[in-house]
């Protein structure tokens, strides 16, 4: 019967061609616009680490003191953690793995004086040794740097393979020196450039979808040199001395663990409690230890709110243009069914039912909203080839992939029919009688 109604479908697409074509046109316009927002909006707001996420959890504190308002910027002084409270986290050694990090920007050069690369700058990570297992950072040679050289703050670094290639072209980089800043560094490993999307370790100021770290240091190195911070170092307090980065009242530091188990997750909130009502009792701390909290990595992204307000305004403005073009097929549907009135008679009278009528215009309406999804890739594919364009950070990782093409397909099929309700509905009521008597 399926393939009846799909027969008699394709004898009225044939039959009316121009109303045809203009209503694949409507629906493929609308599709097209709404699915490019809505793919800008799935890759800024996908898991950035499947099958690892649901383990990932960052832990926030509340040093601040009662007193205390906001920052000019407006920004939350507390995202980031403090040098004495990212370590104590670290020595209590209460997740499975855990690490603390901030981002720098380095001068970057071969030690070799006959090297032909000229000194560039270079986004890199400053952090310490479970940082390449917890997130398992891909490794192409050597390996990451141990809790000997965390504690003795040794001058070793591990390259990114594009930075290494650079640098030192084909040649295995292990063991060769690298100047970052003005320090002289050991090459230990090479990772496989390996970009997490959105960066989601990263300090909350940073460009989350820009290119990923080109080189990791151990945290305590960078600190003992003073290197350059690339993100947030908020104080509420002036400091009597310079050093920042190890101040109770400087927060600049990012931290993350891996806890396994539910057990574990509740009983890391409540050492954070209890690290907080410590802190309270020794006077550090005035705000309650309930401020403290515990964050899963997709939980921490929706409190970012990384996706910018113009997103979404361009989405609400693709879904409305996707109604506007909707009400416009539901006319021309309508037009069109009912324009076969004596048709619908006849095989009304003939024995076929409300329900047959309905379903073989139903059917009618899908093969137009499946012609509208195929050319709907098409321009979504284009929408998103102007997006990939434009200067924002996140332009870079707007395409399409296989789930959101189906989707395009599903969705222009299901809007066809959706529309195609009332006019089958109206088409269906005819009463075939009256229908006859007229038309003879």
């Amino acid at each position: 019967m399926i393939g009846y109604y799909l027969d008699l479908a394709l004898n009225s697409v044939k039959r009316t061609p121009i109303l045809t074509a203009l209503m694949v046109l409507a629906i493929s316009l609308g599709i097209g616009a709404t699915m490019t927002m809505l793919t800008v909006l799935h890759v800024m707001t996908d898991d950035p680490m499947p099958g690892r996420s649901a383990h990932l959890y960052t832990p926030h504190l509340d040093p601040l003191p009662l007193k205390f308002t906001s920052i000019a910027t407006g920004r939350d002084v507390s995202a980031n953690l403090t040098w004495p409270d990212a370590m104590a986290l670290l020595q209590a050694h209460r997740a499975t793995r855990q690490a603390a990090m901030a981002g720098g920007h380095l001068l970057v050069r071969s030690a070799d004086d006959g090297a032909k690369v000229r000194p560039f700058y270079a986004d890199g990570r400053y952090t310490t040794k479970d940082f390449f297992d917890m997130f398992g950072v891909p490794f192409e040679h050597g390996t990451g740097w141990t809790s000997n050289d965390d504690a003795s703050s040794a001058h070793v670094v591990v390259l990114a393979d594009s930075l290494a290639q650079k640098l030192f072209g084909s040649h295995d980089a292990i063991g060769k020196m690298v100047q970052l800043g003005d320090k002289d560094f050991r090459v230990i490993g090479v990772t496989a450039d390996w970009q997490p999307s959105p960066m989601f370790y990263a300090d909350v100021s940073s460009d989350h979808y820009s290119k990923g770290d080109q080189f990791f240091l151990p945290l305590s190195t960078a600190a003992d040199l003073d290197l350059d911070i690339n993100g947030n170092m908020d104080t509420w307090v002036v400091s009597p001395s310079d050093d920042y980065m190890h101040s109770p009242t400087a927060t600049w530091l990012q931290f993350w663990v891996q806890l396994d188990t539910p057990a574990q997750v509740a009983a890391y909130r409540r050492f954070l409690r209890n690290y907080s009502e410590q802190q309270r009792s020794l006077g550090r701390f005035q705000r309650p230890a309930s401020n403290a909290k515990l964050y899963s990595l997709m939980g921490w992204l929706a409190h970012e709110n990384l996706v910018p307000d113009d997103v979404r305004l361009q989405l609400w403005l693709a879904l409305s243009f996707l109604f506007v073009c909707m009400v416009n097929i539901v006319a021309l549907l309508l037009a069109k069914f009912l324009r076969r009135s004596g048709e619908i008679s006849v095989r009304r009278a003939l024995g076929a039912r409300k329900r047959d009528i309905f379903v073989q215009f139903g059917i009618e309406s899908a093969l137009i909203g499946l012609g509208g999804g195929m050319l709907g890739v098409l321009i979504a594919e284009l929408g998103l080839w102007s997006v990939r364009h434009r200067p924002d950070d996140y332009a870079h990782i707007a395409r399409m992939d296989l789930s959101m093409l189906l989707l395009t397909l599903v969705l222009a099929v299901v809007a066809s029919v959706l529309a195609g309700l009332l006019p089958a509905w109206r088409a269906c009521s005819v009463a075939p009688a009256l229908q006859l008597k007229n038309s003879h």
